[in-house]
């Protein structure tokens, strides 16, 4: 088998390297190839440009990156069109990925992509896109499903790969313990995103907020997980305007141990408040994007979602806390930060929300994509 699979940041390419690690086990000589990052690299793909160079969000950042991202993609299709694989997975990055997808099933090979757009969300007219694009839509969430369906996608829920790496319970003692964070007093998670865009504009308001907790409780430690060299060191630089004598701890890589020993989290929209539901921790959700892409999908009506926060979607209820834009400011962060840390009550009735919906998500995400594609494949030969 000959498998080409695009994911452009890194939750995408921590799905890809699940998933190919499930299709190996049914083709254990199969070949991958396309474009991803280094966890899909150590499961064998061989990497047409650095994954990073894919990574660019907004409306108008995206314009300034437009030129190379075409080129981009136009060296890749003409790659896959020279030698066709036998399959082609996109994970997420549908403005890569859909056009790419469409052409390449235009030609007969078979198409799955992993992980719907926000179509139910944003820009609902992708899903035409979406349609013509692909033979088959794997879905980590469970409304996702049924709303593809009703617009005649083939579409299948497979479970989110992180309901399985997550335990039921996590333990917050073991995870201070490892961070070398002490078992008493307050601890605050703060995330503010994986990429570098979102460090510029969210550091500063995360980290004023914090700085502003600490006067209300003493002792008051912080722990920043981040994804790679690039984002430590823009919030470093950060951390050294913004509030030099905040108690923080930085980790690099997955998030796990920090949302886990935290009592309650700040956080950028994005994965990061899938995975502090998966921890079952009380969260506040904080975004900013460039002025222009806000203005935009404001005068476009292009969002059509009562919340942003995949928590908030999931539980089917604001438990988190949202502040968009104008609104995510330490004024407005703080007390309801705060509410939480006073509130133990509260702070249970979200744990048992949220550990509802983690039960729902477990459905063995790599193994069931993998018997999806396998399937698919069957009923074409």
């Amino acid at each position: 088998m000959d498998i080409a699979l695009v994911a452009a940041e890194p939750s995408g390419d921590q799905l890809g390297a699940g998933l190919m690690k499930q299709l190996r086990i049914r083709w254990p000589r199969a070949r991958f190839r396309g474009i991803g990052g280094p966890s899909m690299m150590a499961q064998g793909l061989v990497s047409h440009v650095a994954m990073e160079r894919l990574s660019v969000m907004g409306l108008t950042e995206v314009l300034r990156h437009l030129p190379e991202l075409l080129r981009i993609r136009r060296e890749l299709r003409d790659s896959l069109l020279d030698v066709p694989p036998d399959l082609f997975i996109g994970i997420d990055a549908p403005d890569f990925n859909l056009p790419l997808e469409k052409c390449l099933k235009r030609v007969g090979i078979p198409v799955v992509h992993y992980v719907s757009p926000t179509v139910w969300a944003w820009r609902g007219g992708r899903v035409k896109s979406l349609r013509e694009a692909t033979d088959r839509v794997l879905c980590i969430f469970p409304f996702e499903e049924d709303f593809l369906r009703k617009h005649d996608v083939n579409a299948v829920f497979v479970g989110h790969p992180l309901a399985e790496h997550y335990p039921l319970r996590c333990d917050q003692h073991g995870a201070r313990e490892t961070l070398g964070l002490g078992a008493e007093g307050p601890v605050l998670a703060l995330l503010p995103g994986s990429r570098r865009a979102e460090i510029a504009r969210l550091a500063a308001p995360f980290l004023l907020t914090a700085r502003r907790l600490l006067e209300t409780n003493p002792g008051l430690r912080v722990v920043t997980p981040l994804a790679n060299t690039a984002t430590r060191d823009a919030f470093t630089r950060a951390m050294r305007e913004y509030a030099p004598a905040l108690d923080i701890q930085l980790c690099q890589g997955g998030a796990g141990e920090a949302l886990c020993a935290a009592d309650v989290v700040l956080s950028a929209s994005g994965t990061a408040t899938f995975e502090a539901l998966l921890c079952k921790k009380p969260m506040v959700v904080g975004y900013r994007v460039a002025a222009s892409t806000y203005w935009i999908a404001r005068l476009l009506r292009l969002v059509e979602t009562p919340h942003f926060a995949m928590a908030n979607l999931l539980a089917g209820e604001r438990l988190a806390p949202e502040y968009i834009q104008y609104d995510c400011v330490p004024d407005r962060l703080a007390p309801a930060i705060q509410r939480f840390f006073d509130d133990v009550v509260l702070r249970e009735h979200i744990a048992a929300r949220y550990a509802e919906v983690h039960r729902q998500m477990r459905q063995n995400a790599g193994r069931r994509a993998a018997e999806t594609i396998v399937e698919l494949l069957e009923r074409r030969v």
